[in-house]
């Protein structure tokens, strides 16, 4: 199951790009005998100021056809990292070509972007500024796979 990062905004030379980068590598390596991956990012950028509504419209362009959609969203479901692998592999158990992790900008995700989902994922009450969020949801994945897995990096 391909797994893809639909997100606005533009990451430039720094920690949170190195960190998506190592994390990315480990998910890759790590899900590829367990058939998950590979994990691409797809990044969109509101030029014109269109708001919510603009970034909506490019972050579905963004998404693959027939994808299973996963926004992350401080509305969304809250768990634990080893219910988010089950959640993971569940998915690709299922037959899921694709799923695509969809993280909004500065304001969210557009609520008619949010009902097309097919579920929602929260890393907590709090808000996350949107770069972290990519860096923790690629650190989830990578969890994920060493969980499904068997690998020790996981220790609960």
């Amino acid at each position: 199951m391909r797994v893809h990062v639909c997100a606005v905004g533009r990451l430039r030379k720094g920690p949170e790009l190195d960190l998506i980068s190592d994390y990315t590598t480990r998910f890759d390596r790590t899900g590829r005998a367990l058939g998950l991956g590979p994990l691409s990012v797809h990044e969109v950028e509101d030029r014109k100021g269109g708001g919510m509504a603009a970034e909506a419209g490019l972050l579905e362009r963004a998404i693959p056809k027939g994808a299973l959609i996963c926004t992350m969203d401080e509305r969304g479901k809250v768990m634990s990292s080893p219910d988010f692998a089950n959640l993971l592999g569940r998915w690709r158990d299922e037959g899921r070509g694709d799923v695509a992790f969809v993280i909004g900008g500065a304001d969210g995700i557009d609520p008619a972007l949010r009902a097309k989902a097919d579920t929602s994922l929260s890393f907590g009450k709090m808000v996350w500024p949107h770069m972290l969020v990519r860096v923790m949801l690629s650190e989830q994945l990578y969890r994920a796979a060493s969980i499904l897995s068997g690998a020790p990096y996981h220790r609960a």
